[in-house]
């Protein structure tokens, strides 16, 4: 991650991902649709965010309002953070579900005192691979979303969103639309004067004109006693399952409608991350999960559950690092007026 402040209220903010060079056949994230090993035909691109930013554009002639101009490659002004800046190591079953990422964007943005408004233009379509950057002839603006986000007291953060989405699964654009709906709650404060953390959400996306319909309920929280860490997450999910090429790849790219049924993953994630040891800057913290869960077929559907997954109830561990250097991580999915705080000297280290 990279954030440059530059002249006249710009800002660069650059994200990469590696993924597609580690990680290339997908994550081993069960139920995670979007880019799992199953579902998708990618992890996330290799450049996630690039995105140039003119924040309070008409500076002391709107008073104590702000409005900002983001375009670029990055998030749709809809739903929660990534995940990657959250607590939890673990992608949830409904990334796809709850954000709207790697599009080519153009957003507005207006905030006064703890109220924020957002509008942004994009492509609807996802890409396909690691390498491949969005569709803007003939896509780019086929797509919007809004999002207001309400601050009633210092550190609660409420927003509601909605999206239409313009064939997301087909990128010359002849397959189904979506539309999305996202409420949320996060709090970052003091508990038992300990740092903590915690979010709920609840999504809600509407395919082919309402023929399929998906929705998905997360609560995740944090807390920080000493230099230790616990987390914890619930959700649960109703997700698509569609025509599959092999045990383990789903058709890509969409030449039809191809969902055959839904199903929906409840899992639960414990976590723990010790003290990070820190030497010259670089600071590496050691992380370890558990996830407990159970997916069930939802109706009909053309498909046999264990044939699909094996069974109905799974469980996955994680060991793993966590390196950092510099200024911690942003919230990714929120430009210029859309963060609170002074300007330009937004920073979440959640």
């Amino acid at each position: 991650m990279l954030r440059v402040l530059g002249p006249s209220r710009l800002t660069l903010l650059a994200t990469a991902s590696l993924e597609g060079a580690t990680m290339g056949r997908g994550e081993l994230a069960p139920g995670a649709w979007g880019e799992g090993f199953v579902d998708r035909r990618h992890p996330h691109t290799y450049l996630h965010e690039l995105l140039l930013t003119a924040d309070d554009l008409l500076g002391d002639a709107d008073g104590t309002a702000r409005i900002s101009l983001a375009g670029g490659k990055g998030f749709a002004p809809f739903g929660t953070d990534d995940p990657m800046s959250r607590p939890v190591l673990r992608y949830p079953v409904n990334h796809h579900l709850a954000q709207i990422l790697e599009r080519a964007v153009a957003i507005v943005a207006v905030r006064r005192g703890g109220v924020s408004g957002e509008i942004g233009l994009f492509n609807g379509d996802e890409p396909e691979r690691p390498g491949q950057w969005p569709r803007i002839g003939g896509r780019f603006g086929d797509s919007w979303a809004a999002r207001l986000t309400v601050e009633p007291i210092a550190g609660l953060e409420v927003q509601g969103s909605r999206a239409h989405v313009h064939s997301p699964e087909h990128r010359p654009g002849a397959g189904t639309d979506q539309a999305k709906w996202s409420v949320s709650a996060r709090w970052e404060g003091e508990l038992r004067q300990r740092p903590t953390y915690a979010l709920v959400e609840w999504a809600r996306t509407s395919e082919a004109a309402g023929f399929f319909v998906f929705s998905s309920l997360l609560a995740e929280g944090a807390w920080v006693g000493g230099r230790h860490r616990l987390h914890y997450r619930f959700e649960r999910t109703e997700r698509p399952e569609e025509q599959r090429v092999s045990a383990f790849r789903s058709l890509r790219p969409h030449l039809e409608n191809s969902i055959l049924g839904i199903t929906r993953w409840t899992t639960h994630t414990a976590g723990y991350s010790a003290p990070s040891l820190e030497r010259k800057g670089i600071a590496v913290q050691p992380i370890a999960e558990i996830s407990l869960g159970r997916v069930a077929k939802i109706g009909g559907g053309l498909f046999d559950l264990r044939q699909l997954y094996g069974r109905k109830t799974f469980w996955t561990w994680t060991l793993g690092v966590r390196v950092g250097f510099g200024g911690g991580t942003h919230r990714m999915g929120r430009y210029g007026a859309a963060l609170s705080g002074p300007l330009h000297r937004h920073r979440d280290d959640t």
